[in-house]
């Protein structure tokens, strides 16, 4: 559900996210929340004391029991107080998670960096993410391909530099959407299943402190690393790390997300446009307004939100790339602040843009009448040459013929553009004795659906061949309808 929160008078006075207070869904906001974090955290300590006593650590069941007991019960007020006195995050929570449990307070975090729970539940972070928004892109498809489905035979103008071009149907066009959020789909899930885990790796990424405390068994070592990615339900781990994870890995997360911004910026000004045109129109509540000033609009606002959040989502992609690309050796901490704001936003992002296209995809409203009289107006000029090759046929020839339309064609612009009329093109021909041999055939030579090619048949072959097998891992969650809150 997505809306303007009211807010209590403290949040009232001071700023917040308007991603999460006003739009962002609910599972999304919470994956990037301070309480899922440091569940995270402690979650990550309680493997590694279970892996660290599976391997032969000095570490008993009633140290992990206690931990386990303490994993949800955060004390965000000793947490602030002990980051305000040490400044230093992660030892703050380790301070606090002890304080719960004194018997288990010597083996927590033991052997780890920071980035052991810092890396590692941003990339829990990330993974979770992307399963959240899989569901969402998927449902979106599969209301586009019915729209499309549906609209497969309606003819429409088609347009190139926005100017009429030959024709189209309204459901070939939804399909050039389709390919690109397909597209966007097997991107977002190649990255998702490219994700590894950082794993047990130590500050500079040598293992060389769990190697002590090993006593110089590398094998207990990688086996450690080993079932600690297991137990936080990741196939793999990467083999090599500097201190952190390398930071190309966010450019390949975020770099997906931007790439579906992009696309949800070309659907969503299409929308815009052909609103104009006053041919689709997305969803528009009953005693939704328009316009303080003009109280007949019907602006398409939810297209215009997506195309302003989405180029956030493009924005945003700036920030991996100039990270990556500033990490001195091991690891420098300059990643740290930028990053605690560029990937939750991208995810939350997304989460809203995605949410926000289901909406208006459940609703697109299609004005057949509008769009037939947009094609009657520029079809004779398109039928020109279905013209003369009738003319050809019935024994004219085509040199003569062609000068004939040219002529006409003129004359009949010029009404158009200089006079404001109507195109008469189609009138003029009928009343020309050169084009008598094919009056009878001028309405087969003018229906629409003689000028959309194969457009029909390509709408059943892509949603057959490439759309409807891409969702069928998601058919189970295609259910939810989302509603906004305005």
């Amino acid at each position: 559900m997505l809306g303007a929160a009211v807010g209590t008078a403290t949040q009232q006075a001071s700023y917040r996210s308007p991603l999460v207070s006003r739009y962002a869904s609910k599972e999304m906001a919470y994956n990037f929340s301070d309480r899922k974090k440091f569940t995270t955290w402690r979650k990550l300590w309680i493997y590694l004391a279970k892996a660290e006593k599976a391997l032969g650590l000095p570490i008993t069941d009633e140290q992990i029991q206690e931990m386990e007991s303490h994993e949800k019960d955060i004390d965000f007020a000793m947490a602030a107080e002990e980051e305000r006195k040490l400044r230093h995050d992660v030892m703050a929570h380790v301070h606090t998670f002890a304080h719960c449990c004194p018997t288990a307070a010597p083996i927590i975090h033991l052997g780890a960096t920071s980035c052991y729970v810092g890396d590692n539940t941003d990339l829990i972070m990330l993974r979770d993410g992307f399963d959240i928004l899989l569901p969402k892109l998927a449902r979106v498809i599969d209301r586009l391909a019915k729209f499309a489905e549906k609209n497969a035979n309606l003819p429409t103008l088609g347009f190139t530099h926005y100017q009429p071009a030959q024709l189209t149907t309204v459901g070939k066009r939804a399909c050039l959407w389709l390919q690109d959020l397909t597209m966007d789909m097997r991107n977002l899930q190649r990255a998702r299943d490219d994700l590894r885990f950082r794993g047990v790796k130590g500050t500079t990424g040598t293992q060389a402190s769990f190697l002590q405390l090993f006593q110089g068994d590398h094998e207990k070592v990688e086996e450690l690393d080993r079932l600690v990615t297991e137990m936080a339900a990741f196939k793999k781990s990467y083999l090599v790390t500097g201190q952190t994870y390398s930071r190309k890995v966010d450019i390949d997360c975020l770099s997906t997300l931007a790439s579906l911004g992009a696309t949800v910026h070309k659907i969503c000004t299409d929308i815009r446009l052909l609103a104009n045109l006053k041919e689709i129109e997305e969803p528009f509540e009953k005693e939704q307004i328009g316009s303080s000033a003009m109280p007949y609009k019907r602006n398409p606002m939810r297209a215009e939100r997506c195309c302003s959040l989405a180029r956030h989502l493009l924005a945003l992609m700036s920030d991996p790339l100039q990270t990556a690309a500033v990490q001195w050796l091991e690891r420098t901490l300059d990643d740290s602040a930028n990053r605690r704001i560029s990937l939750p936003e991208s995810f939350l992002t997304a989460d809203i843009i995605l949410s926000t296209l289901q909406n208006i995809t459940e609703g697109l409203v299609v004005y057949p009448k509008v769009i037939e009289r947009h094609i009657r107006h520029e079809l004779p000029f398109m039928a020109t040459e279905n013209i003369i090759m009738a003319m050809v046929k019935a024994g004219g020839n085509r040199q003569d013929c062609h000068e004939k339309i040219r002529v006409l064609s003129q004359e009949a612009a010029a009404v158009v553009k200089q006079e404001g009329g109507d195109n008469d093109l189609l009138a003029r021909v009928q009343r020309d004795p050169y084009f008598a041999p094919i009056l009878g055939q001028l309405d087969a030579i003018l229906d629409p659906k003689t000028f959309i090619g194969r457009a029909p048949q390509q709408v059943t072959r892509f949603l057959s061949e490439e759309v409807h097998p891409l969702l069928e891992p998601y058919r189970a969650k295609m259910d939810v309808k989302i509603e906004l809150e305005l």
